[in-house]
This record gives C-alpha cells, structure tokens and sequence, in this order.
C-alpha cells in the first residue's frame, strides 16, 4: 500500500490528524481519544448518542475501547514520517500534532501537510514551493509582492513591481525558471569541469599510489636482497675467519716445533757443555802434573767447535728469517678473500666501478687549461690558442646587470679595450667535454670542486650548441647539470632549475648515469651519501661528460676503467 493511502486510513474522521490515543466505538470505529470526548459531550442531554462516521446511534453515552494496536502503529507511522522529513518544517494547521509540510504557501505564509495542502486555495496568487521558513526571502523587500522575475543587468530577484515601476524598470528580465535553468547550465558546466578535474586528480593520485606501491615492493625486494647479500657475507666472512685463524694456528704450531726441536737440542748441548766444564774444572784443580798430563779424554774436553756454525745457523735463521708468522701472507689471503666479496656485492647489485674519464682537448675554450693527466682543468687569463675546431666551445659571458648595474660601463670599456674583467660582475663559462662517451650501461664517475668558485658539471649530448647561451651546460634539452653560483647550488635542465637545499655537505659529487633506464641523477659524496637529484629522461644520443669552470679549477677524480660485463 502506498503511503499516502496508509496516511489515510491512520486520520481521525474528527481532525483529519494522524490518530492520538485513538479509541473504539461499538460500530468499529476509531477516533482521538479527546475528539470523540468532545463531539459525546455535545450530545449529552439530547436524548441519545451516535457516531460522527456512520451515524449509528446508541441509548447511552458509549463506552471508549483504547485500539492498542492502532496506537502502535499510528506512532510508528508518525515517527517514520517525522525521519523522512529532512526539511524540518511541519504544518502550520496541525496543531495536535507535527507533521512534516510537504507545500509551503508564499501568499498565506503557511506551510501545509498533504491533507490540508487537498483543502488549499488554488488562485493564482497562492503561489506553492518546497516547504520554507523564510517567506519574507521570497518577497520583495519593497514592494512585499512575490519575487517572480530574475534581472540579468543586476543578477538580482525581483518582482513584477520593481519590473515595472521600480529601479529595474527598462532592464532586462526573465523568469525565474528561466534565470534557474541557465544558471543551472552554468553550473552543469562547472560540474562537468570539475568531473573532469577529479577524473585527472584521481588518475594522478592512482599514479602515485602506484609509484607507491611499486617503490614498497622495490624495497621489500631490495631488503630480501641486502638480507641474502648479508647472510653470504656473513658466511663469507666466517669461512675467511676460520681459515685464517687456521693459517695462523699452523703457522705457529709448525714455528714452535721447530723452536722447540732446537731448544731440546741447545739443552742437551748445554748439559754436555756443562759436563766438560766441570771435567776441566777438575783436571785444574789437580795437583799433580802427571796425572794432567796422563788424562786420556782431554782432547774431547777440548774439541767445542765441532757442530757450533751449524747450531748457530739454524739459531738465526730461526730467530730471524723463519722464526716469525707470515704477516704478508696472512694480510694477501684477508685482502684477497674481502676482495673476492666485495666483487661478489658489486655483481650481487650490478654496481659499476668508476669510470676512467679523460677531457678531450679538442672541446676545451681557450681560456682553459689542462692538466697533463687531462683529469683536472684551469680557468686562466691566459688564452691558450689552440687550433679552431668544430668541437671547440667558444668563450661566452653574461653579465649581470641587474645585480651589478654600476659595473656595466667599466665592464663595456674593459671588454673594448681587452682588459682582464672583474669576476663581481661577469659570470664566465668556459667548457670542456670528456673524450669518453657513454651510449649504454650504467656508469658513474666523480669530481673535486673544492678549488672551483662556480661552476657547472653535468652530462651532455655532442650535439650541444659550442657557442652562445645555448652552449651552456643546463640552457637546453640537451645537457644537463649541477651549477654552482655565488654560493647557491641548482640542478639545471632546459633552463629549468631546481634550489639544492640544505647546501652541499662536501667538495665530491658523483655523476650516476643508467642509460637505457633514461636515469641521470647526482649525489653530494658526504657521509652518508646524499641523493640530491634523479633527471628522468629517454636518452636518444650519446653522453659526455660536461664540465664548465668560471674560476678556480676542477678535478676529475676516480677512477679505474669500468669491467664491462
């Protein structure tokens, strides 16, 4: 049954209310406890009762019959009708009890239930909207008239007075449905933009959780990695331990035999020495010369060299050449077995050794200077005229002149007149390459800055420009770099630069390159090893090394000749 028919057979005949402690007549019917009381009282003295519904009469006031189970659910009824009614607002004419207003009327400024909204005026000017009650809102302040019309000059609700006759006569108006419709076009719009919004949002954060998840399995499987990596160390490094405390323990068994061989045979001798010692003491203390003279064994008393420069050749070679544990050898077997681990780490992580890199002169700008080993590179006054190449960059400066505007003048006469330049107001680049180029795998290679004032030192491709501001480490798609100026360090790509914030901690950076994961990234070398920048990219040529040095100098540093797998 629907609820509007429910609604109906839960009405008292009397107040036209949901039931109050509703009671029975005899005939069946049910009423307000208190309606039917009042309608009984007004028939007393009139000679007979009956009921207000069907008529029926009765000699005597009829006894009242509280409907339990009707109360029950006209209660229920009442309350689920009361949860449903999100606006809060109840009828104005049902005074006995709340029910929710369905209609509020703007010219009666009441609001009405669905059965009193059935007795309600339908002339045009009660005009019906959503149960409200702020009426005065919907009127004008004026004018006290319904706001009928919307002013598009003044994007304000009007009436028809004020249409009229009021400040927005001549203006444009429409309808209220009219204004609503478009402005609700408007806002199907904006609604759609945002849908479209939160679509790119929710995509971005679904990349980000899936960056997320890919990094927390990246390192679960990392840690299952270094834990394995551990373990074998660890077993590694017990079987080394065993093997040189093994070394050792025979070392000093097969040294102490043979120390003690030679001391039981020195004892030996000893007491034989001491023997004769004693005979000869004897024979000293005889009296008479004839029986010294007659003594048979005299001549073995006397013979103490035979055997000696072989007892004292074993003793030195003993004490001396042989007689010590092998130091160097136990020290080559260590460093051979944590050499052997530390490979064993590198393969366990693909981790490469760093890379020989050498600069090629052919790049380098005049005013650069090379050392001989072509691993460290000078800023000089001095130009150093080479031949001209293609390869070779060509000097280039960008002066500041924002910062040191009253250095301009001085600084155009001293170029005119080809004086030295001061630094304060001239940032200089002077670049070089490396002859070394890297077109796949995974290398990395380290620099000393701690010489250089500012500089920038990065990776580029071979194309780069080798003159103009185009031509520097950082200004373009094709190079990329870590750039040091007046105490600030910036990572740099495209002319975009990232702030490297706290500062560097140490004078080493590290250069790390995997080409075909298109991953460039650089690392300041304190303890530990800070990561202060990934560049992700698709590498379509061959990288250099890049380095661009305004004054002082910088020095390659690292650097054995990466194995190749």
């Amino acid at each position: 049954m629907a609820s509007a028919d429910v609604r109906q057979e839960l009405d008292c005949f009397i107040c036209l209310n949901i039931y109050t402690d509703p009671v029975m007549l005899r005939c069946g019917h049910n009423f307000c406890r208190v309606c039917i009381d009042g309608v009984l009282d007004t028939q007393d003295g009139s000679g007979g009762y009956s009921c207000p519904q069907c008529r029926e009469e009765f000699q005597d006031r009829p006894v009242l019959q509280r409907n339990i189970t009707l109360r029950n659910i006209a209660e229920a009824f009442r309350s689920t009708q009361l949860e449903e009614g999100k606006t809060g607002i109840f009828c104005t004419y049902c005074i006995h009890s709340p029910v929710p207003a369905v209609k509020s009327c703007l010219h009666c400024e009441a609001s009405l239930c669905d059965d009193h909204l059935r007795f309600h005026s339908t002339s045009p000017e009660h005009v019906l909207t959503d149960p409200t009650t702020s009426m005065e809102k919907r009127k004008c302040s004026i004018h006290k008239k319904i706001l009928e019309y919307y002013c598009t000059e003044d994007s304000a609700c009007i009436c028809v007075s004020c249409s009229l006759v009021g400040e927005h006569r001549g203006h444009k108006v429409e309808t209220l449905d009219e204004a609503s419709e478009k402005k609700k076009q408007e806002l199907r719009n904006v609604l759609q933009k945002l849908m479209t919004e939160r679509e790119e949002t929710e995509k971005r954060v679904q990349s980000l959780q899936d960056r997320r998840r890919k990094v927390q399995e990246k390192s679960a499987g990392l840690t299952e990695r270094v834990t394995a990596l551990f373990i074998e160390l660890r077993r590694h490094l017990e079987d080394l331990e065993k093997r040189l405390l093994r070394n050792i323990s025979s070392q000093e068994e097969r040294i102490s035999q043979s120390l003690s061989d030679l001391i039981h045979q020195l004892e030996i001798k000893k007491e034989d020495l001491s023997r004769k010692m004693e005979d000869i003491e004897e024979l000293c203390n005889m009296t008479d010369p004839l029986t010294v003279l007659q003594e048979s064994d005299t001549g073995d008393l006397c013979d103490t060299e035979e055997g000696d420069d072989e007892d004292r050749e074993r003793h030195d070679r003993l004490l001396h050449d042989g007689g010590d544990l092998d130091v160097s050898g136990i020290s080559h077997t260590l460093h051979t077995g944590l050499s052997d681990m530390i490979k064993g780490g590198n393969v366990f992580f693909y981790i490469p050794e760093a890379s020989d890199i050498l600069l090629d002169v052919n790049t380098a700008q005049h005013r650069l200077q090379i050392s001989d080993d072509m691993k460290t590179v000078f800023w000089s006054d001095i130009e150093q005229n080479r031949p001209e190449t293609p390869e070779r960059f060509k000097f280039w400066a960008q002066v500041l002149k924002r910062k040191f505007r009253r250095y301009y003048l001085d600084l155009q006469v001293s170029l005119n007149l080809g004086l030295p330049v001061g630094q304060s107001c001239l940032e200089e680049f002077t670049s070089i390459l490396s002859s070394q180029r890297f077109s796949s795998g995974r290398h990395y290679w380290e620099v000393d800055v701690s010489e250089a004032e500012h500089y920038r030192v990065g990776m580029c491709y071979p194309s780069i420009e080798r003159g103009g501001e185009q031509s520097l480490i950082g200004n373009n798609n094709k190079s990329w770099c870590l750039r040091r100026y007046s105490g600030e360090c910036f990572l740099r790509h495209d002319y975009k630069q990232i702030i490297i914030s706290p500062d560097l901690s140490s004078n080493r950076v590290r250069i790390y390159v995997d080409y075909e994961a298109g991953r460039l990234s650089f690392y300041d070398l304190c303890d530990p090893i800070r990561h202060l920048h990934t560049f992700t990219t698709t590498f379509t040529e061959p990288l250099h090394a890049g380095l661009a040095v305004g004054k002082g100098s910088i020095t390659i540093s690292g650097g054995e000749r990466r194995r190749e797998k």
